[in-house]
């Protein structure tokens, strides 16, 4: 018997199905179910995911992995006070300690970018259904590692590209998309012109004594560490992420593709570079813009941290054009705008379940918008476990949009357009764009492989 198994069996996990019911608003369907669940990341969004979990099914997290000493305490009375059984779960400072108990049913991992290819490639290894945070990987080989291990363990990974499971997102599709409102479509739009760009420059320093920062580096190139890499800043350093490219872009893109039902892009193109912001420490592009050639149509990115957005209603979103009409959509909301006149346009903004769930008007650093979202993704996830089936946004769906980011970033940098072979998973005719498939990792780190 697998220990998993025996310990769910056992009286350490006999929290009363009524009480459960009780104090939560579970759904009948995962009433029953009570996955053993571990957390790689406690931090900002490792904990919404979390707790998101906690609010949808009778989950008992039994353990939580950091580096940091002090986030990981926080994280652990929070989830204590939290989930049904008030017990606090281990802790632990090394994913591979956590895994080597080989009792978790789900393991969340929200760590830096550059942290998530190992844990969830070992994680597949351990028995463990898996959500991973987006962009899945920093490379694209590691990418293609994640795929193979998750079928070849039969694992079921979600992605948090929790855009798939955004109530009136889905409504858009139901009531403008499949209905053909839109007519021919013959370009896309996608963009983010948020100041996300840190413009600071503090000088480098010893890390704090709770942080392990060599762990915290782990396969990336050690740099001097900077009070803007941790916590949450780290994206402003290509080192550990893809820049906007892979913080944002990857949203709006795999929201169109599932929108419209696309895969893989046959070509990416892409221009930009530091153009106003070249004081700063931060070395992610401030401008950059990138085509997405889907072969009907093209998928057009652009983002700019600084200046105003061409629709203040719409800083971070997607604009879909139909001969019919224009579908405009975010986070916040959507309108469709239709050509003829004599038809009514259409408005619909987020959903929020405060009513329902109380604890998200209070709960420190939620995205009170995106809460629906990410427990409909965790409904998803669940129900995928259950039926051994692929959830709405599966690791493949996560690979080929987070792929097609890296290709942008790699496009960039080398000044031209590339042609992916999406069969092959190499770029067609460049061995120098194939060479940065896989990046080096730092010693004694080994790079997976698929």
């Amino acid at each position: 018997m697998e220990r998993r198994d025996f310990i769910r069996q056992g009286a350490g996990f006999a929290v009363a199905p009524a009480i459960l019911r009780r104090n939560h608003r579970y759904a009948e369907e995962f009433a029953d179910q009570r996955p053993r669940v571990g957390l790689i990341g406690s931090g900002w969004y490792g904990k919404s995911d979390l707790l998101r979990l906690i609010q949808v099914a009778p989950v008992e997290v039994v353990s939580l992995c950091d580096v940091d000493k002090k986030m990981l305490a926080e994280a652990a009375e929070i989830v204590a006070s939290r989930q049904a059984s008030k017990k606090t779960p281990r802790t632990y400072a090394d994913y591979r300690e956590m895994l080597k108990e080989k009792d978790l049913d789900i393991v969340l991992i929200a760590t830096p970018d550059h942290w998530h290819a190992l844990p969830m490639i070992a994680a597949c290894e351990a028995g463990a259904d898996i959500y991973v945070q987006k962009p899945i990987s920093v490379d694209i080989v590691e990418g293609q590692a994640m795929v193979a291990a998750a079928r070849k363990n039969k694992r079921v990974v979600q992605v948090g590209t929790q855009r798939r499971s955004t109530p009136h997102l889905i409504e858009a599709i139901d009531q403008i998309i499949k209905p053909g409102r839109l007519g021919k479509i013959g370009l896309v739009e996608i963009y983010c012109y948020y100041h996300m760009r840190t413009r600071e420059t503090p000088p480098d320093s010893a890390p704090p004594d709770h942080l392990d920062y060599e762990m915290w580096t782990g396969p990336a190139p050690m740099r001097p560490y900077n009070k803007l890499v941790h916590p949450r800043s780290w994206r402003a350093f290509m080192e550990y992420g893809n820049g906007i490219m892979g913080d944002m872009c990857i949203h709006m893109l795999d929201t169109v593709r599932w929108m419209l039902d696309l895969g893989w892009p046959k070509s990416v193109s892409s221009n930009g570079g530091i153009l106003i912001q070249k004081q700063s420490k931060a070395n992610i592009s401030d401008t950059q813009t990138a085509t997405f050639d889907f072969g009907d149509f093209p998928v057009v990115w652009q983002h700019r941290t600084y200046g105003t957005p061409p629709d203040p209603k719409y800083p971070w979103g997607l604009t879909i054009y139909g001969d019919k009409g224009t579908l405009k959509a975010s986070v916040m909301s959507y309108d469709f705008i239709p050509v003829d006149k004599n038809e009514q346009p259409i408005h619909k903004d987020v959903t929020y379940e405060f009513e329902q769930y109380p604890e998200d008007r209070t709960e420190k650093d939620l995205e009170r918008h995106v809460a629906p979202a990410i427990r409909g993704h965790m409904r998803d996830l669940l129900r995928a476990i259950e039926k051994r089936s692929r959830p709405v946004a599966d690791i493949e769906q996560g690979h080929i949009s987070t792929t097609s980011c890296i290709l942008a970033n790699h496009a960039l940098s080398l000044g031209r357009t590339l042609a992916w072979d999406a069969t092959k998973q190499v770029v067609i005719g460049d061995p120098a764009a194939n060479r940065l498939l896989a990046r080096p990792y730092r010693k004694p780190w080994v790079h997976p492989k698929a």
